[in-house]
């Protein structure tokens, strides 16, 4: 990929806050940010404006579908698929729509999503609300273009029935308590503090031919029995060692779809494991780096299958080598340009993680 075209291509898969700028009136996306900054409500007008630019601006990537995306507490993403057209007009034509309340609100059925016995199962109703702050995209797969805006998903009550809902409160908290604290330390400036979060990701890749003959694999994405290797992690040549072509015919694909959908892959390289490896993004904020690092998993597995293997996520999916850790590098930062607080942390070793203070 030349430089230019891999400039051109950065993000042209993502509707992110320029491309909005572009395409609605002025006095609707300063309606649209002044209701972000203070937490309001859409407008019900606004919404219908920015969903129509949203749609013509899909369409034109070539999305036929829409899909509110979600994370329920399956410990994967989850998405009803809607085409854009109406029903037919007299003559049979059909027209291309997406309303605001669309973009803003879903309805799926919740009854068969994990709730922890908040509910009975009875009451089946679940709501997505549009995490404004997070890019939609358009993804492409077997299935065609389809639009994903990135949604928060809860019941009628309130009550969070996905991961994204309990980040997006907690943000808010930190936020608010954060103030109170540089308050007493004479910073005057902030308005905001955003939590920031950076994860990188291992994972193994295993031939497909090989996989398939582990029904252990295929079930629980893990060996569950089997001796160690002839070569276990003695690793003189793989940690940081040169990429195998086939690796790196696998890692050029996925950074190049992460990067036509805003995804910031920085860094690749071979981990400890054997055929174990990292792909690590630049950090982002925290409900649009939980978004990413969901977009950074299907990739990697979708890719994988392309190039005739398997990839497995599974935090320790071989006994006696190094399990696939996920470290969370992260910082709250303040609106006026100051770092508030770092914290390196490491998921699977915690006794490693470290913290820093800043007030300065």
């Amino acid at each position: 990929m030349e430089f230019n075209k891999l400039v051109e291509d950065y993000g042209c898969l993502a509707f992110t806050d320029d491309v909005m700028k572009e395409r609605i009136p002025k006095s609707t996306y300063k309606a649209f940010h002044e209701s972000l900054d203070k937490g309001e409500e859409l407008s019900k007008e606004c919404a219908t404006v920015i969903a129509n630019a949203m749609k013509i601006w899909a369409v034109e990537h070539g999305a036929t579908h829409f899909t509110h995306w979600f994370t329920p507490m399956t410990g994967l993403t989850a998405e009803k698929h809607d085409a854009f057209i109406t029903a037919p007009m007299e003559n049979g034509k059909v027209l291309l729509s997406f309303s605001g309340k669309e973009l803003i609100k879903g309805e799926p059925d919740a009854s068969s999503f994990p709730s922890g016995g908040l509910r009975a199962t009875f009451e089946a109703r679940g709501y997505t609300a549009w995490d404004c702050t997070s890019p939609a995209f358009v993804r492409h797969d077997a299935a065609g273009g389809t639009l994903c805006i990135p949604t928060a998903f809860c019941s009628y009550t309130g009550e969070a029935l996905d991961q994204k809902t309990p980040l997006l409160r907690s943000m808010q908290v930190i936020n608010e308590q954060s103030l109170r604290l540089l308050r007493l330390f004479g910073n005057t400036t902030a308005k905001k503090v955003t939590p920031s979060v950076g994860p990188e990701q291992e994972y193994f890749l295993v031939d497909a031919e090989k996989f398939m003959q582990r029904k252990d694999l295929i079930y629980t994405g893990r060996t569950l029995f089997g001796a160690m290797p002839p070569k276990g992690q003695e690793l003189d040549d793989h940690y940081f060692g040169t990429i195998r072509q086939r690796i790196a015919g696998f890692m050029k694909d996925v950074n190049e779809q992460l990067w036509k959908v805003g995804v910031s892959s920085k860094t690749q390289h071979n981990e400890v494991a054997p055929a174990q490896h990292e792909l690590a993004p630049i950090y982002a904020e925290a409900n649009v780096a939980l978004d990413h690092n969901h977009l950074v998993m299907q990739t990697l597995k979708r890719v994988a299958c392309q190039h005739g293997m398997k990839c497995l996520l599974h935090e320790k999916p071989f006994a006696g080598v190094n399990g696939s850790g996920k470290h969370d590098n992260w910082s709250l930062t303040t609106d006026d340009g100051r770092i508030f607080w770092i914290q390196v942390i490491h998921l699977m070793r915690i006794s490693s993680s470290y913290l820093y203070l800043h007030v300065f």
